[in-house]
């Protein structure tokens, strides 16, 4: 079946969007914690006006904080507390102590503030947080929803419409025009195209025909295609890509354990003081002020949001942060390590040679391989289709086209089998045409076989991007980076040449990705190090690099091991990550260092006796709304963060 049918909007896709003022304000009060803020602000309120409005003192206008506390504040206490015991101490603390300490000493409105600081505190962090993952929220919205079941082998039999989540494998799906691809699989009828750029990066728009390989989340093109389905839902590509996303939303980075550390000889601190307080004048209230304003929501909210602005930040420009804790580190690297195809290149290698068996014309061999090629988007299949073109050749009609995994493409045209193909994979197949393949030499090649018989050898070449040299003297001059090297897997001498080209001294070539890990491993000892990769070989070096980049999200397993996702494939991108981390630390630092230090002025004032509980909560408040505001300014950027211009 090759059914053309009429163009109509895609039938499962949600329109993204960014969270509006009011729905952030529902989301605030939705929470618990903003439940018990909101609730706990009403209390406080109705005593004032109990107080100081009708007159009344005593219990008869503390009833409501009473009540406030008891009902919020205990639980919320507890959870404080056995937050602390698990962080071994820490910040946290200091705000059950100042709950129970105004209980003890009968200061329910200090209590109630606090209680209010607290739940307020976390409840704008985790709005903060949902405002921030509104990529991931689009991606979620955007996954396929519908299918359409096949009954039988054609259309003959009827369509059963059905949720994605409940195809199967092996199932016979109807993938209409303009339709988001429901699951991973292969076409089994049609010959159209599918546009892959939302899930790669790169703006492919590939051809599809029987016994192409199909993937979910892209668009299909003009054509209804028939795909039988190969993996469930769950197990698609893109279910992957989101998992990914969601991922990075429960990754404590160490910047906030760093925080805790703070906060551990922090809370020693303001202990003594209070103590000290105390002991001198003999009101324990003085301890309590001391407690009360040592509070340390900078620590305990400061950093998340400036982190939470970082990630949102960073998706603002196509980068998705899948861990974090990359964000410390990746705006102080000292060592940066490239893979050399894909990053400091195109990754768009060119044909530079042709080397036909006898009795062979290069242009026939040349244009049925692109006619086969035009159904991959393997960075080499474009190079040859880009060169049948330059020729101005014929391609011959395609009968039918796979590539399964180790296999090679392969493609039926006029009536024979044209396998693409390497050196290995020829000599598994017709060794015995292996002494007629040219000697081997620089840059990357593909072998041709037609009808399983040897027919040439195409050779590539992956030129460095122009921007390459300038980016690699750029990041000792602004970043910092002291050492730089090309780790790949092909041939020393190729990855020298690109290495001169760009002005990088230090080589390893001919390495497996077992030695890549090794390699990044020994440098990850001695300081931070930063891997950029696009390939699934690079995988493992990624997970062992302080910060792992992947360009162009072009692997399953490589967006998995990857710290961070460069959807564009672009050096300024990079350059944004590197200025993105280290603006974060850099107001982070700001956030808990000057609240820590307004709050130690504050116990000073307070041990002294010249702030009473009250006035130390409500300083606390003040100090945390300062320290908060500075950290949400890590999202807030006008014009360019790079220095560094990638044309």
């Amino acid at each position: 079946m090759s059914t053309k049918t009429e163009t109509r909007s895609p039938a499962n896709t949600a329109p993204a969007g960014s969270p509006t003022a009011g729905q952030a304000l529902r989301g605030f009060a939705s929470s618990r914690d903003g439940m018990l803020a909101l609730v706990t602000l009403a209390a406080i309120a109705i005593h004032l006006v109990l107080k100081f409005a009708v007159g009344l003192d005593g219990w008869a206008s503390d009833w409501p904080l009473v009540a406030m506390v008891v009902v919020g504040g205990i639980p919320l206490t507890i959870d404080v507390v056995k937050g602390a015991i698990q962080a071994r101490g820490g910040a946290d603390m200091l705000a059950a102590v100042s709950i129970i300490s105004a209980v003890l000493l009968g200061e329910w409105l200090v209590a109630a503030i606090i209680v209010l600081m607290l739940s307020g505190g976390e409840a704008l962090e985790e709005a903060a947080s949902k405002r921030a993952s509104a990529t991931l929220d689009a991606l979620a919205k955007r996954s396929p929803s519908v299918a359409h079941r096949l009954r039988g082998a054609d259309l003959t039999d009827g369509v059963d419409d059905i949720h994605a989540d409940e195809a199967r494998v092996g199932d016979l799906l109807l993938v209409l025009p303009h339709e988001l691809c429901p699951v991973d699989g292969e076409v089994v009828d049609g010959d159209g195209a599918m546009d892959e750029s939302y899930l790669t990066g790169e703006p492919y728009v590939v051809k599809k025909s029987k016994g192409s390989s199909v993937i979910s989340g892209a668009v299909n093109g003009e054509t209804a295609l028939t795909v039988r389905a190969e993996k469930v839902a769950g197990d698609s590509r893109y279910a992957k890509i989101v998992g990914v996303l969601r991922d990075a939303e429960d990754n404590r980075p160490p910047m906030r354990r760093m925080a805790d550390r703070l906060g551990a000889w922090y809370t020693l601190v303001a202990l003594a003081l209070g103590v000290i307080g105390w002991v001198a004048s003999g009101d324990p209230t003085r301890f309590l002020a001391v407690v009360v304003i040592a509070t340390p929501c900078p620590l305990l909210i400061g950093v998340p949001v400036a982190i939470i602005g970082a990630i949102s930040l960073s998706a603002k420009r196509g980068i998705i942060i899948k861990n974090p804790a990359m964000l410390e580190d990746v705006g102080r690297v000292e060592t940066v390590m490239f893979d050399k195809t894909g990053t400091l290149t195109y990754g768009r290698p060119i044909v530079t040679d042709v080397a036909t068996a006898p009795g062979l014309d290069r242009d026939e061999v040349m244009a049925a391989a692109a006619a086969v090629e035009k159904y991959s988007k393997h960075p080499l299949a474009t190079a040859i289709v880009a060169d049948a073109e330059e020729r101005g050749l014929d391609l011959p009609a395609v009968e039918s086209v796979s590539e399964k995994p180790g296999q090679g493409l392969v493609g039926v045209v006029g009536g024979r089998e044209l396998r693409l193909t390497n050196r290995t994979g020829l000599a598994d197949i017709d060794h015995e045409s292996v002494p007629l393949l040219p000697e081997r030499e620089m840059g990357m090649e593909s072998v041709i076989l037609l009808d399983d018989a040897y027919a040439a050898t195409v050779t590539f070449r992956d030129e460095p991007r122009t921007s390459a040299s300038d980016f690699v003297a750029h990041l000792p001059k602004h970043h910092g980076v002291e050492h730089m090297m090309i780790i790949s897997g092909d041939r020393e001498a190729e990855v020298r040449r690109l290495a001169d080209k760009v002005g990088i001294d230090e080589v390893r070539g001919g390495v497996s990705p077992e030695d890549k890990l090794e390699i990044v491993r020994e440098r990850t000892k001695l300081g931070p190090t930063l891997f950029l990769g696009d390939g699934i070989n690079d995988a493992p070096a990624m997970t062992a690099a302080s910060a792992g980049i992947a360009f162009g999200a072009t692997s399953d397993v490589t967006a998995e091991a990857a710290d961070a996702v460069v959807l564009d494939s672009s050096l300024e991108r990079l350059d944004d990550l590197i200025h993105i981390g280290a603006r974060m630390r850099r107001i982070a630092l700001q956030s808990v260092i000057g609240g820590m230090g307004l709050s130690t002025i504050g116990m000073l004032l307070a041990a002294f006796g010249l702030l009473t509980p009250i006035m130390g909560a409500i300083a606390q408040e003040v100090i945390d709304i300062v320290a908060i505001a500075n950290a949400a300014r890590v999202a807030m950027v006008r014009g360019e963060l790079s220095d560094f211009d990638d044309e």
